[in-house]
């Protein structure tokens, strides 16, 4: 599972989740609301967790290192 920090505009994070939410190879079973910055009413961040559809081949993985 991959844990991902977005920081952007709403409208570019919406974008992104969109993009994401197309792919067969990835699912993404938790998004986070949107946070404000600090110091900015423009930038936001938001929190996504992603994970491979049908798991997750280790020593797949370590092969290619």
């Amino acid at each position: 599972m991959l844990k991902i920090r977005m920081q952007g505009t709403i409208q570019d994070m919406e974008w992104f989740r969109e993009i994401l939410e197309q792919q067969k190879e990835i699912r993404m079973p938790g998004l986070s609301e949107a946070y404000a910055n600090k110091g900015t009413k423009r930038y936001f961040r938001r929190y996504a967790e992603i994970e491979r559809v049908g798991g997750y081949d280790e020593n797949k993985a370590l092969k290619s290192l």
